[in-house]
C-alpha cells in the first residue's frame, strides 16, 4: 500500500481492504486482505471532497461522506453509486448493529442515523457541552461513544464521551481542558469500539493512539508519536485486531 497519498478513510468488506483517497479520480482503493496488493481502485462520480468511509456487512456497501456538498455516497462493491444529502455537515461514519448509517455532523452537535438507502430515521441530539462532534459508534446497548474538541477553533473541553441512546446525558468521559498528558487529547478524531468494547482513540494532534476500557477509563497507549511518519487520521476496528491508517 502507498505510503505517498493521504489515506482519508479505512474498512474492510467480503476479503478486501479499502482505502478511501483524496485524489481526482480512483478514490477508492482495493486491496486483498491477506496478501495486502491492490486488486482495483473505484471512483465515486462527481465527488468534491471526502471526510470518511464505512462498511456495511449485511448490505454488502460502502458509505462515504462529502463535506463540500454534505451528501453521503453508498456504492455497491462494482462501484455502482448512488447519493442523499445530509442537509448538515457530515464529519464521520459508522454502522450500528441495526445496519443504519450513522453519521456525526460536526456544527450541528448531532448524530443523523440514516437507512440504507438514505431515508432520514432519526436526529440523535446531543449535550451543549459536546462542541465540535467528530466521530460516533453506538453499542449494543444503544448508548453511544462520541468523540469531540476542535483545535483549530481553540475548544477548551477535548473529550471521549459514554452518551445515553436518547443523546442527552454524558453517562461517562475520558478528557478535559486539551494537553499532552495521559488523560488529554489534542482534538480526539476518530474512534474504534472492539466486541469486548475497548475503545481505541485516534488523538490527532498528540499523534498516539489511546485504549481506553469500556468504562472510558485509561488503559495504555496503543501507538505512540515517535511510531508515526505522518498524523495519525482514521481507525478501523476488527475484532482481531485495529488498523490506523495517518494523513498529512
Amino acid at each position: 500500500m502507498s505510503e505517498e497519498t493521504p489515506v482519508w478513510g479505512v474498512t474492510s468488506l467480503g476479503g478486501e481492504i479499502y482505502l478511501l483517497r483524496p485524489t481526482a479520480k480512483d478514490q477508492v482503493e482495493v486491496y486483498d486482505v491477506v496478501t495486502r496488493r491492490l486488486q482495483r481502485c473505484l471512483t465515486v462520480p462527481n465527488a468534491r471532497g471526502f471526510r470518511d468511509i464505512a462498511s456495511c456487512k449485511h448490505f454488502l456497501c460502502l458509505y462515504i461522506c462529502d463535506p463540500s456538498v454534505k451528501c453521503i455516497y453508498r456504492l455497491d462493491l462494482q462501484g455502482n453509486a448512488e447519493q442523499w444529502p445530509v442537509s448538515d455537515i457530515p464529519a464521520c461514519l459508522s454502522v450500528n448493529a441495526g445496519h443504519n448509517l450513522l453519521v456525526t455532523c460536526i456544527r450541528a452537535g448531532k448524530i443523523k442515523e440514516f437507512s440504507p438507502r438514505g431515508e432520514l430515521v432519526r436526529d440523535v441530539i446531543l449535550p451543549n457541552d459536546v462542541i465540535n462532534l467528530w466521530h460516533a459508534v453506538q453499542l449494543t446497548s444503544g448508548q453511544f461513544i462520541v468523540c469531540h474538541g476542535s483545535t483549530a477553533d481553540g475548544d477548551p473541553v477535548h473529550r471521549v464521551c459514554k452518551i445515553t441512546p436518547d443523546g442527552r446525558h454524558v453517562v461517562q468521559s475520558h478528557g478535559g481542558q486539551r494537553g499532552s498528558d495521559i488523560g488529554q487529547y489534542d482534538q480526539p478524531d476518530h474512534l474504534a469500539v472492539d466486541d469486548n468494547e475497548f475503545v481505541f482513540v485516534v488523538d490527532i494532534n498528540n499523534r498516539r493512539v489511546t485504549l481506553l476500557s469500556p468504562t472510558l477509563n485509561y488503559v495504555r497507549q496503543v501507538v505512540s508519536r515517535d511510531q508515526f511518519i505522518w498524523g495519525p487520521g482514521r481507525l478501523f476496528g476488527r475484532t482481531e485486531r485495529t488498523s490506523v491508517r495517518r494523513r498529512k
